[in-house]
């Protein structure tokens, strides 16, 4: 009897203190629901922002059809227009 009521015990307080160490570490359900909907977001944010964006088509006289990508990021071009030029070298 005595060892039934201490392996009882025993059995309890392991699954006392497991209990109690998993729901100190664990957020909780609205809190893991919000992160993974920030994650989201920002994962469509950054695709969206990968798709690249084209301006109206515009026709010309000669009936060509000419549909221009729009530039975000303007600085870019302009350091592309200061980098210094290479020497062209026969071999």
């Amino acid at each position: 009897m005595r060892q039934l009521l201490f392996g009882t015990t025993i059995a309890i307080f392991m699954t006392a203190t497991t209990l109690v160490g998993a729901s100190a570490d664990e957020k909780g359900a609205d809190e893991l629901a919000v992160e993974g909907l920030s994650k989201l977001m920002n994962a469509l944010s950054l695709f969206v922002d990968a798709i690249p964006q084209y301006s109206a088509p515009e026709i010309l006289e000669n009936g060509d059809i000419i549909i221009r990508r729009k530039n975000k990021n303007t600085d870019e071009n302009e350091s592309d227009d200061k980098k210094p030029e290479l020497e062209e070298t026969s071999t």
